[in-house]
């Protein structure tokens, strides 16, 4: 039977320095408490693949020296305006930036949920992002005439890290809706999981849950964390927490000002 982690530290012993850490949009379940645990660790040089956005995470990790390699659509805090931490960095060029879009990170995940190497896409040719990366193929469709493709390499990531509603103690995780947290399980290596609560029966039986269950050999660790994606949503669950997210942005625009965020929220773990 799967035991969860006996403490948070335990289930993130997963990511080291130097991963390849994937981690969802801002809206699908971001494991916040996690992350505040992953800077308080020191953790170094991760290649950061955000499916296919991020805001807040991005930003704390970017800001707090966890980050080499980002690889996203976007980093923004949306109605409050830039990512100030990934916007400084990115400027003065502390950060490796793999510009995507939303349908090529996509597809190159689904390369690697797939086992092949590499998946095709249309969308791509004559843009811009496409020219500053020289890791993504144009080749000419063998089954037509004059008909460019682009082909995308499969990211297979060491670690996917998400939040969710529940799991049950089989280590099976309720993610409801949001499908891309299956592929993100799909294609990496590993999954840890952070959750609400643990659920009482086995998801997998329910008629209802079963089918927005993520089977548990998709998942190796599960630690719980109450209100995990705070300050941060949880779909169907509690909202973003606004007056905390302007706080954030007010505070980290200026180097002193995020380090004086993350001696309040992050180091003094009562705060937060």
């Amino acid at each position: 039977m799967f035991q969860a982690a006996k403490s948070l530290d335990d289930a993130l012993s997963a990511i080291a320095d130097g991963c390849m850490l994937v981690v969802p949009r801002e809206v699908a379940g971001v494991p916040m408490h996690a992350t505040r645990a992953l800077i308080r660790r020191g953790v170094k040089r991760l290649h950061l693949v955000a499916l296919p956005t991020s805001s807040l995470q991005a930003d704390m990790l970017i800001g707090a020296g966890c980050v080499e390699t980002l690889e996203t659509s976007a980093v923004s805090l949306g109605e409050f305006g830039p990512a100030p931490r990934f916007t400084a960095a990115l400027t003065v060029g502390t950060i490796k930036m793999k510009d995507a879009t939303c349908p090529a990170l996509h597809t190159a995940l689904q390369a690697a949920e797939k086992g092949v190497p590499f998946m095709p896409l249309r969308g791509l040719i004559g843009s811009d992002v496409l020219k500053y990366r020289n890791d993504w193929k144009v080749i000419d469709n063998p089954f037509g005439n004059d008909d460019p493709i682009v082909l995308l390499p499969a990211i297979k990531p060491d670690v996917a890290l998400i939040h969710a509603a529940m799991a049950d103690r089989f280590g099976n995780v309720w993610i409801g809706r949001q499908r891309e947290l299956a592929t993100m399980a799909h294609a990496s290596a590993k999954t840890v999981a952070t959750v609400e609560k643990i659920h009482d029966g086995n998801l997998l039986d329910d008629p209802v849950l079963a089918a927005g269950t993520l089977p548990g050999f998709y998942v190796d660790s599960v630690a719980v964390c109450e209100r995990g994606a705070w300050p941060l949503g949880l779909p169907d669950a509690y909202g973003a927490d606004a007056g905390h997210l302007a706080e954030y942005a007010r505070m980290a625009a200026t180097v002193e000002g995020f380090a004086e965020y993350l001696d309040k929220y992050v180091y003094d773990k009562c705060a937060a």
